[in-house]
């Protein structure tokens, strides 16, 4: 691993501190989440990771910047936003969002919706193991419980986006989990039990402020039509394949053709408003795509650059104590998210390093393994250029900005986090 200086340390991660700038401390600045928008703000950043990379041709830096942006997993997730926005549009324009609304506003009372959408997206993440493939399947039908009811489509979508990292940080079947798990050399039950005492503390906190907001919100006079049950077909599809554990591009596949044949059979739309309706959804997430590239290609040039050495040699250069062991742990993946935008890999990236600190001072490797998958599924929770947020925003149209400002439960579990290593809990683990 390289060692570079503080000052190639700062010139390596500063298209990213110009990305935070142009984007999100200017739109906060002027109370604004749409003023600026993220394709300029990367475009921008991105400019500035070229320009920066030295000691190599012009054309070499864009090779680099192509070869990040063209990263199997960078691919991997544009297919998925692509079936996605062709479900969610072929659904949409077939009732089925209609219909799975009238549903859930059947099932839920409606001072109790908060709280049902939250738990649902609990249970589905955990089940499922993907954040994604759990905005995928939700936030297309809180958007239409959003416009029915009145509420804010940013906090409801936010509702999602919160339950979602929950499984995503827990569940057995999750990269960061397997991940976690596997680069500190324990196993997944026994990481789960310390990892579910970190974080059911602020899951049990939000639950108390979704009952306490569901029933002072002011909700709008909903339709109480008859729920037309064939349509609600093409989200159950994709709810239960999730949950059989199908990859999630397989259960979107099913979904855009169970919204085509139920669309079909019971006249929700013809043949080519069918095919119309999938194109507009997959065109609708190109400024997403645009963002998932340049993002892949800044940050490989930042990693070109020696910004995650950097961040991993000036981290461990002064850990003296356990506690301040752990918070280097925390600090390192963070950063490493920040500047990956996957947690997976994050952790990862960071796991040989945090092993060899939690062996030096005798930390719980399962305690360690916890570390790691909270701190990422933090960060990969409130960066505005992480898939989860990206593709929330690109099925509601609102600014991954505008979402972030309600992400009440990355927020709590950093605090859990943070008071779990500055406390030395659980003590059994410490």
């Amino acid at each position: 691993m390289k060692n570079p200086s503080l000052k190639s340390g700062f010139r390596a991660l500063a298209p990213l501190a110009v990305f935070l700038g142009v984007y999100l401390v200017a739109s906060v600045w002027i109370n604004d989440f749409y003023a600026v928008p993220i394709t300029v703000a990367f475009i921008i950043a991105s400019a500035v990771a070229v320009a920066l990379t030295s000691g190599i041709p012009l054309a070499e830096r864009i090779a680099r910047f192509s070869e990040g942006a063209a990263d199997k997993n960078i691919l991997i997730m544009i297919w998925i936003f692509v079936l996605a926005g062709a479900f969610a549009q072929s659904a949409k324009a077939m009732g089925a969002i209609d219909a799975t609304v009238q549903l859930t506003l059947l099932l839920l009372p409606e001072h109790f919706l908060l709280v049902g959408i939250f738990i649902a997206a609990c249970f589905v993440s955990l089940s499922v193991g993907t954040s994604v493939g759990t905005i995928v399947a939700l936030v297309p039908v809180v958007a239409g419980l959003a416009e029915k009811t009145g509420i804010d489509p940013a906090f409801m979508t936010a509702v999602v986006v919160g339950g979602a990292f929950f499984g995503d940080n827990l569940s057995f079947i999750s990269d960061t989990t397997i991940a976690a798990t596997r680069t500190q050399e324990c196993e997944m039950r026994d990481k789960f039990r310390v990892n579910i005492l970190i974080v059911l503390p602020a899951a049990l906190l939000l639950l108390v402020y979704y009952t306490v907001t569901g029933y002072s919100l002011e909700l709008n006079a909903v339709d109480t039509a008859p729920v037309e049950w064939v349509r609600v077909l093409p989200y159950l599809v994709v709810l239960f394949t999730a949950l059989a554990g199908m990859n999630v591009m397989a259960v979107l596949a099913l979904g855009i053709l169970s919204a085509a044949v139920v669309g079909l059979f019971s006249g929700g739309y013809g043949i080519f408003d069918c095919l119309k309706a999938m194109g507009e959804g997959i065109t609708g997430m190109g400024e997403l795509i645009i963002v998932t590239l340049l993002a892949g290609g800044m940050l490989e040039l930042i990693r070109y650059n020696g910004g995650m050495d950097f961040i991993i040699s000036r981290l461990t250069a002064h850990v003296s104590s356990k506690r301040w062991a752990e918070a280097s742990i925390a600090a390192l993946v963070s950063l490493a998210n920040l500047c990956t935008a996957n947690n997976t890999i994050a952790i990862i990236t960071t796991g040989s390093i945090a092993r060899d600190i939690s062996r030096r001072f005798g930390i719980d490797p399962r305690k360690t393994a916890s570390i790691l998958d909270t701190f990422s599924c933090v960060v990969q929770g409130l960066i505005p250029y992480g898939a989860q947020l990206l593709i929330a925003s690109a099925l509601t149209q609102l600014s991954p900005l505008a979402i972030i400002r309600y992400l009440y439960y990355p927020l709590l579990v950093a605090v859990c986090a943070s008071a779990a290593i500055f406390f030395r809990y659980p003590r059994r683990y410490s």
